[in-house]
């Protein structure tokens, strides 16, 4: 699987490369240990060494890899890395979802909408949707958190949810129907959660939710 070149409308080229790696990173196609030349990646990419500096220098600054000189040493993702992700994943949208519960009625029909559109893609197979989809349903949450230091707080981590999404999604949509139905309805439990304005309702849910995804990622993950 490529890294949907549709995510990264307006992103630079440096973006891009860091986007295809990070990927290949996080899937195990480039493993731990393994070292990345930038004259080979250049290479690959038909480009300059300049961009590719850059996508070093990105995935560097998250911890998947150590710069070395003229290339790097990717360090991977391990399941303790994932988990991690998702211990800041459910600060920030257990903090946004209780934040909502008062005043939710704008955001109601988005989020359905999302949900809905998952469960097509989920019909269809279609892993970028579903991914896209998915991501687009929380941050939905997030943003509409109005919230700034929170909004940055995602953004730092942002590149590589999509990407285990992305992973964790292939792996769910190569199973059976009722997997898929079964993610489809946790989103969909959360809406409800937020429609009851309750907000030790709304806190429950998201507490079950992350904890039940974190299972279904650590099933998803490649392992060494």
């Amino acid at each position: 699987m490529q890294y949907p070149s549709t995510w990264l409308t307006g992103s630079s080229l440096g973006e891009s490369i860091a986007a295809e790696l990070r990927l290949r990173i996080i899937n195990g196609t480039l493993k731990p240990g393994e070292v990345l030349s930038e004259n080979r990646i250049a290479g690959d990419f038909g480009t300059s060494r300049s961009p590719v500096r850059e996508a070093l220098k990105t995935l560097s600054g998250e911890g998947l890899i150590t710069l070395q000189r003229m290339g790097a040493v990717v360090n991977g993702l391990s399941l303790n890395d994932v988990k991690e992700l998702y211990d800041v994943r459910y600060l920030i949208e257990s903090f946004a979802w209780k934040h909502l519960a008062a005043h939710p009625e704008e955001l109601i029909a988005p989020l359905a909408q999302s949900i809905d559109k998952m469960e097509l893609a989920g019909k269809h197979l279609d892993v970028v949707e579903f991914a896209y989809q998915d991501i687009c349903f929380h941050e939905i949450i997030i943003n509409g958190a109005k919230h700034t230091r929170i909004l940055h707080l995602w953004t730092s981590i942002r590149q590589i949810v999509m990407t285990v999404m992305l992973v964790t999604t292939q792996n769910i949509l190569s199973q059976n129907e009722d997997k898929i139905s079964y993610v489809v309805d946790k989103h969909r439990k959360l809406l409800q959660g937020l429609e009851s304005r309750d907000s030790e309702v709304i806190q429950r849910n998201v507490e079950e939710y992350f904890s039940d995804s974190f299972e279904t990622l650590h099933s998803s993950m490649p392992h060494e």
